[in-house]
């Protein structure tokens, strides 16, 4: 077993990891180097929370380069991804946590006294932040974490992500995506 989503993605980084991988619309830059680094510090900090292989961690954040890197954090852990739209109100969230039982939910800074009431309500163990200006609990708490967290083994059929339906005729479901789904 590899941790074929993360591991595939990740040996088709360029040798040389300083190369940009991202630029924002301000001029910033981030390299592949830190990507790798970013999502072994975020999968560090969310297993350090108790997630472990398989647990679901609920997304609901504005897109950033700190986005992506918790995404791959995610895969790295072998973790699930479950991206919430940035518009879903107090009744969906709780309706997600309740159908998902994600162990940790990541929302937008302002949003956390709001999130954090319905996570309790349902369960959730942890309730980080992420903004978009590298910032937030996620940031901060990654930052203490180490560069060297090594890619949990995960099998092509293991749950990567679960991406919900738009609900047209009845609620949303979700949708179980594997390691390989979200590779091809």
């Amino acid at each position: 077993m590899t941790n074929s989503l993360f591991m595939r993605i990740r040996d088709r980084f360029p040798a040389d990891l300083s190369s940009v991988l991202i630029e924002t619309p301000d001029g910033k830059t981030y390299s592949y180097g830190d990507a790798d680094r970013y999502s072994a510090r975020i999968a560090g900090l969310l297993t350090s929370l108790g997630a472990q292989k398989g647990d679901r961690i609920a997304v609901q954040v504005d897109k950033s380069p700190e986005a992506l890197f918790l995404y791959l954090g995610c895969i790295r852990a072998g973790l699930v991804y479950l991206p919430l739209n940035t518009a879903y109100q107090a009744g969906e969230l709780a309706y997600f946590m309740g159908n998902a039982s994600p162990v940790i939910f990541v929302c937008q800074p302002h949003r956390e006294a709001e999130v954090s009431a319905i996570a309790a309500e349902q369960g959730v163990k942890s309730v980080l932040t992420l903004g978009t200006e590298a910032d937030g609990t996620l940031v901060s708490g990654a930052a203490e974490q180490g560069d060297d967290f090594a890619p949990v083994a995960c099998a092509d059929d293991d749950l990567a992500a679960i991406l919900y339906t738009s609900g047209t005729t009845g609620k949303p479901k979700g949708a179980m995506m594997t390691q390989m789904n979200l590779w091809s």
